[in-house]
């Protein structure tokens, strides 16, 4: 089976507007078995987008056209290539009530889901830290450091791991090493090793499958997967399940570099 299961679409706020004919049609002429659309979930309850733009989360007005324009397209497609039909939610602290009635809400329609985390929580504000750089270093200076806020986004993803979100959470944690976006656009070498090691673990004792995401090779402070390579193939040693996710959100850039981080797997 070769398989891409973290791909956005047409209902992405801060996408394209490539419709979902584009991602499809390049993952059968690529020789893709089954693809995951994973749009980012709406917000839980209560939760304000904190991004200048206010773009981060689907629209819940969009939620039903997008599950039903997939539904018919699943159909369509069917004897070509499996369409799974799903939704990136956010892990987001202090809203886990919220979280869990989102999912218990949505998921009985899903076929796939993916669990990550944007957000950090600072007091009683939140910053989606992959917005840009210029936020990242100034949520840093809040922090008093670098390495606090790798410190504060680790800690995050393990409590997503461990955190009780009902029976549709998702079983695939999401580019676990998405704090390292922005490594290249300060000069500080942060030593996390043990954090990534322990997130390894954490989702092995849970029993949660990786998200094998390529996208961070196309950002320009970046230039790695999430996680890093050898951290993919520690998680492979582990014997936790890999699923490559090109976290495309517009079709030039479904599969991206699938053959040099999966494959090398």
């Amino acid at each position: 089976m070769k398989r891409d299961a973290h791909i956005h679409s047409p209902y992405c706020p801060h996408g394209t507007k490539d419709s979902f004919e584009l991602y499809i049609e390049k993952a059968i002429q690529n020789g893709f078995t089954d693809i995951s659309f994973t749009e980012h979930a709406p917000a839980p309850h209560g939760f304000i987008d904190s991004v200048p733009t206010q773009d981060s989360f689907l629209n819940r007005n969009s939620l039903e056209p997008y599950i039903f324009e997939l539904q018919k397209l699943k159909k369509m497609y069917a004897k070509d290539i499996t369409i799974k039909i799903g939704l990136e939610f956010d892990f987001i602290e202090g809203y886990e009530k919220e979280i869990t009635q989102l999912l218990n809400d949505i998921g009985p329609t899903l076929d796939d889901s993916i669990l990550s985390v944007h957000f950090l929580l600072n007091e009683k504000s939140y910053t989606c830290i992959d917005f840009s750089s210029h936020v990242f270093l100034d949520f840093a200076e809040q922090l008093g450091s670098i390495e606090n806020v790798y410190s504060l986004y680790y800690k995050t993803v393990q409590n997503s791991i461990s955190a009780e979100l009902g029976a549709f959470k998702p079983k695939r944690i999401g580019h676990p090493s998405l704090i390292h976006k922005f490594r290249y656009a300060h000069d500080t070498l942060v030593d996390d090793h043990e954090m990534i090691v322990k997130t390894l673990q954490l989702m092995k004792e849970y029993n949660y499958e990786l998200d094998v995401n390529s996208a961070g090779l196309a950002k320009q402070y970046c230039l790695e997967p999430y996680p890093p390579q050898a951290y993919i193939t520690l998680a492979k040693e582990m014997g936790i399940p890999l699923v490559f996710g090109s976290d495309a959100h517009r079709a030039e850039d479904l599969h991206q570099y699938y053959k040099q981080v999966y494959n090398n797997s």
